[in-house]
């Protein structure tokens, strides 16, 4: 017997799957050859269940791919530069100590609202980062307007965006 809950939910992560635009997917795989290539380095960032993924992603790309990929979930910088700079502004900061020209930046939002995370963007950018931006909610959300490449879901609920971003 199909559960109905379970195959609707796939069916909702299928549909915002098949949504994205295929040249944003090879765009990515173009500056992920390049980062390589230029031994520079993936910086991945987000808030919450995003933060969490940018810590899985990172290991990945390392593992899998041997391209050099960080995230800034430790809780004491998280913390501490939350602190001394203000939440708004600590992402920005740890990427002024660890982001290059030529890095790349990823940035996972779920709502692209963060401040936090629309900082981050601009000072990346400012040195000399291409970013990929993977937001959902509103399609003229701050961070999405930010990016090199855009991955946007056309959908409102966290755990759809989410779930859908990993994938």
């Amino acid at each position: 017997m199909k559960n109905s809950y379970i195959s609707n939910y796939l069916t909702k992560i299928s549909n915002l799957l098949i949504d994205f635009h295929q040249e944003d997917f090879f765009k990515i795989i173009q500056f992920l050859r390049l980062i390589k290539r230029n031994k520079k380095k993936v910086i991945l960032v987000g808030n919450g269940g995003s933060a969490a993924m940018a810590s899985h992603v990172s290991v990945d790309l390392t593992k899998m791919c041997k391209i050099r990929a960080i995230n800034f979930n430790e809780a004491d910088l998280l913390t501490c530069f939350s602190n001394d700079y203000g939440y708004e502004n600590w992402v920005k900061k740890a990427l002024s100590f660890h982001a290059d020209k030529g890095d790349l930046l990823i940035c996972i939002s779920s709502s692209g609202e963060s401040q936090n995370i629309v900082n981050g963007v601009k000072f990346a950018k400012k040195i000399g980062c291409k970013v990929i931006t993977l937001t959902g909610f509103n399609k003229k959300n701050k961070v999405r307007k930010l990016g090199n490449v855009n991955l946007w879901l056309n959908s409102k609920n966290y755990n759809l965006i989410e779930m859908t971003h990993h994938i």
